[in-house]
């Protein structure tokens, strides 16, 4: 696989199907891509097939569920069964509503930050309101989703009216990798805050894809 996904990934950049009905398919958020084909490829799931969807819906929540409606009805003729790789991911419930009328499961999660970090482990930090949080992906791809569409690239003085209230940076950090721990720390700092690295793996992600 790339190094690194593009931010507008598309619905097809990393289908992997041989169109059998025997396989099961997971349409995912693209900021899962990388994680979801390791998981599969370490497991020999050779049944296990993956599209994508463009990790900049995080940015239009709204438009997550007919994305996902989209291609669910698109590839039900091609796959025995369907899972969906988001939580709620800020759609206020319509991504549940739709699964269940769909008859997809999803995972079971406000969003990946708590799927990563453990969905029982990322409840008890629920005293955080003043942590903002970054997965491998994110840091990653930190301009692309979070500095230039706040409009920091153009207009600096903006920080503090968006991040004025945070205290730290949460790193949940998928991967020991010491280059991607020292672009968290840097991106800490542009945005003033303080930062922690916590190495979460996976976290709920391959035992949620194996009953998948």
């Amino acid at each position: 696989m790339r190094s690194g996904l593009r931010p507008d990934a598309g619905l097809h950049d990393l289908a992997v199907s041989d169109g059998c009905t025997d396989t099961v398919l997971v349409i995912a958020c693209g900021a899962l891509a990388r994680e979801i084909l390791d998981i599969r490829d370490r497991n020999g799931w050779h049944h296990l097939a993956l599209t994508c969807l463009p990790a900049q819906l995080h940015n239009r929540p709204e438009r997550i569920p007919a994305a996902v409606e989209a291609a669910v009805m698109a590839a039900r003729p091609h796959h025995g069964r369907i899972v969906i790789a988001y939580g709620d991911c800020g759609t206020g419930g319509q991504l549940e509503a739709l699964c269940d009328r769909l008859g997809v499961t999803m995972i079971d999660a406000p969003h990946c930050y708590a799927f990563f970090e453990g969905s029982a482990r990322f409840a008890a930090h629920d005293d955080e309101i003043t942590a903002f949080y970054l997965t491998d992906f994110l840091v990653r791809q930190f301009d692309a989703f979070v500095w230039e569409p706040l409009g920091l690239d153009r207009h600096a003085e903006l920080r503090d009216m968006y991040f004025g209230h945070y205290t730290k940076l949460v790193h949940l950090a998928q991967t020991d990798d010491p280059a991607l721990d020292a672009q968290a720390r840097e991106c800490a700092a542009r945005l003033g805050l303080a930062h922690e690295r916590r190495g979460t793996g996976y976290g709920d992600l391959p035992r949620w894809l194996e009953r998948a």
